[in-house]
């Protein structure tokens, strides 16, 4: 016969779901409150969505229609400011920062300014940019190496012409933004740099047309 006291003796499933009421009803109240703070931040967020981030996007995108338009044109002040009646990227970006599209402002406006030799301006709009794409991003980053060409940073310029070949990863843009990056190295005096990017160029994008008359680079800082 079994020595095991009653206190040994398994639970039983009728104990178990009394001691979860139990614990239920000890603590109904908060965990009713947390559980109604879930739902009103669950239904919050659908509410935004729907009602303020789903048109804002809306109006966002349909503002870039008509800038993109002037940058297509390049009446890159009216892309900028906008033409009186449409707005321009600088109003996109500050007004529907928080949108796909006010993004993308920034990156049109960057470019915009670049061309109007406004540098310092670009660079803080393509900073204020954040995207990932292999069309706008890269881009962008070519853009900010300019820029920094531009205003005496060769640091800067190289690095991001690195980055922007790099997002890129294609077989036309890529090599010619390593280029820029092997330029501005040899320019500085930095031959090892210099010969590794153009060395890259060779080796990774072979059959673009740069690579055709890479070697005289090579040698040139060998």
């Amino acid at each position: 016969m079994s020595n095991k006291t009653n206190s040994d003796a398994p639970i039983m499933a009728d104990e178990v779901l009394s001691k979860s009421e139990a614990w239920i009803l000890k603590y109904k109240t908060p965990i009713i409150a947390v559980i109604a703070a879930i739902v009103i931040i669950m239904v919050g967020s659908m509410a935004y969505s729907k009602f303020i981030a789903e048109p804002q996007e809306k109006e966002a995108a349909e503002a870039m229609f008509a800038a993109e338009n002037l940058f297509a044109a390049k009446d890159f002040e009216k892309a900028l400011n906008g033409d009186g009646v449409n707005l321009g990227f600088l109003q996109i970006a500050d007004e529907y920062g928080s949108t796909d599209a006010g993004n993308l402002a920034h990156a049109y406006a960057g470019m915009a300014l670049a061309q109007l030799g406004r540098y310092e301006d670009a660079i803080e709009e393509l900073e204020a940019f954040d995207g990932d794409d292999q069309i706008v991003a890269p881009a962008a980053l070519g853009t900010l190496g300019s820029c920094y060409a531009q205003t005496g940073d060769a640091a800067a310029a190289a690095k991001y012409f690195v980055k922007a070949a790099e997002k890129a990863d294609n077989n036309s843009i890529s090599p010619f933004y390593l280029l820029q990056a092997g330029n501005i190295y040899e320019k500085e005096g930095n031959a090892s740099k210099a010969l590794k990017i153009y060395e890259q160029i060779k080796n990774d994008y072979s059959t673009s047309t740069i690579a055709a008359d890479i070697d005289k680079y090579i040698s040139r800082v060998k």
